[in-house]
């Protein structure tokens, strides 16, 4: 089977922080020329599922996605799913963990900001954002930027929000893993070389995490990332090919929320990655 085209595997809709809906972001795939793409919506699949009822013949191949925050000794992760089924009970279930959890967070930061900077928000205000799919950080830091408490989204989350006394509750990696597979999904590290917050990992630590999460059964890695320098880019491809992982690309598209373009992978060219992705593909295209 031979692929060709335009490929991104890494986009948020509404669903989650993006800002463009799931009907919105296929017409964006359309434009931007792009031939694969995936949904990769934090804690949610809700988007994956509303896409496939979208797709006419002749559209953009669609691979169900989703992104899960992970944590345990060894730091932070962002997990991938591909090729799931989102109807599949164990899916569901750590989308709904997730869920809890991220509720649970944003619920304490409003909290914490009141309590420890003096932010408030109108009452509607929070109304609104509890009632998100998704809500997070990126929602919270435009409100802060709406009512005049930061210049910019950015400066809110990294000098405001990650600065609150709030713990961070991240799913264990192994039991997202597990979820994935079992729903027939492919599992894929996202984004590698950047751990939490402006953490960047390389070298020897970098080949331990992902030692440590292909012993839970890790399956492919995010080689082709938007902001990878190709020396990054080369690192993470060598890690695969010593390792046997599958290979995937992605722009971590989020519409307004984020300059990234669609298909920004960090290579201009289709020619350098798409020989790279076509087995991952293979796995995944059913």
């Amino acid at each position: 089977m031979a692929f060709s085209g335009r490929i991104d595997l890494h986009m948020h809709t509404t669903i989650s922080d993006g800002t463009d809906t799931p009907e919105e972001l296929l017409s964006v795939v359309k434009s931007a020329g792009i031939t694969h793409f995936s949904i990769t919506d934090h804690d949610a699949v809700a988007g994956a599922k509303i896409m496939m009822d979208l797709l006419s013949p002749g559209d953009p191949l669609f691979i169900p996605g989703v992104e899960f925050s992970c944590k345990d000794d060894l730091g932070k992760y962002h997990i991938l799913g591909y090729g799931f089924d989102p109807s599949s009970p164990s899916i569901l279930k750590v989308v709904e963990k997730g869920h809890e959890n991220r509720m649970t967070e944003v619920r304490a930061r409003i909290k914490a900001l009141k309590e420890e900077r003096s932010i408030v928000f109108p009452k509607e205000e929070n109304e609104k954002l509890m009632a998100l799919p998704n809500p997070g950080k990126p929602h919270i830091g435009n409100l802060m930027v709406k009512y005049g408490y930061a210049e910019s989204r950015k400066d809110a989350i990294t000098g405001i929000i990650n600065k609150l006394s709030v713990k961070s509750l991240d799913l264990a990696p192994e039991k997202v893993i597990d979820a994935i597979k079992n729903a027939g999904g492919v599992s894929v590290l996202a984004h590698p070389a950047f751990g939490s917050g402006t953490q960047k990992i390389f070298g020897k630590e970098l080949e331990s995490r992902v030692d440590h999460l292909i012993a839970m059964g890790l399956q492919g890695i995010e080689a082709y990332y938007s902001t990878f320098t190709k020396e990054i880019r080369d690192e993470v491809l060598l890690i695969a090919e010593k390792r046997g992982l599958l290979i995937t690309c992605g722009s971590d598209y989020h519409g307004n929320n984020k300059t990234v373009r669609p298909g920004e992978i960090g290579t201009d060219s289709p020619d350098d990655y798409v020989q790279m992705i076509s087995a991952f593909l293979k796995a995944v295209i059913r």
